[in-house]
């Protein structure tokens, strides 16, 4: 048996009349969601001893271990099914960032474009964009022009405008400066070229 989380009662899973049960695979990290496929009695199993997620091919009627042949595995964190008990929910690590057949990490990406599950990643995104493409007139293009300097002045600035945020008790005004932190903190990344991914992988280490 392998080490992954599981919040799951294997026996209470809802099987429908074919004996599969729809798997949604999720990014760990971040939780965009990255592809859909299904799982029978036999996938399910051999996902919980190899720790890989395997499926069930309906088109090819045989066991699928995802990655076998493109080199793309899922190394599986976390397991467990919706209220129903008919839908599982696979928390993993896409080896190769490539969970489609079309070369895109999520099935749900269109046109050519990805898309981002979490505000942050979205925003770090933009930063780097402007980074890799400056603009005059913009705000984050001068920080990043203004080098460490400018950058972790105003970290710092920040830094000192949450504190007086708490101090006074102020719940939105908390909210709104911790923001201004979190972007700046970001252009520092940016800056450094230090992906926002090795922070989430950093805090599931440390979480774990």
């Amino acid at each position: 048996m392998s080490n992954l989380k599981m919040n799951l009662d294997l026996n209470k899973i809802r099987y429908d009349e074919k004996g599969l049960v729809p798997a949604i695979a999720q990014d760990y990290l971040d939780g965009t969601v990255l592809m859909m496929a299904w799982m029978n009695v036999e996938s399910l199993q051999k996902t919980l001893e190899t720790g890989q997620a395997h499926y069930w091919s309906r088109s090819r009627q045989q066991l699928w271990h995802k990655g076998a042949t493109s080199g793309h595995f899922q190394q599986v964190q976390e397991l467990r099914y919706d209220c129903d008990s008919d839908t599982l929910l696979l928390k993993i690590e896409q080896i190769g960032n490539i969970a489609c057949h079309t070369g895109m990490r999520s099935c749900f990406d269109s046109n050519d474009k990805a898309q981002s599950a979490d505000v942050l990643t979205e925003l770090f995104e933009v930063i780097c964009s402007r980074r890799d493409d400056p603009s005059p007139e913009s705000y984050t293009c001068k920080l990043l022009a203004g080098g460490n300097n400018k950058i972790l002045k105003k970290i710092g600035e920040e830094s000192a405008e949450v504190v007086m945020a708490c101090m006074e008790d102020e719940p939105q005004a908390i909210a709104s400066e911790v923001a201004d932190l979190f972007y700046h903190a970001l252009v520092a990344l940016a800056h450094h070229n230090v992906n926002l991914r090795d922070v989430y992988v950093e805090l599931h280490r440390r979480r774990a």
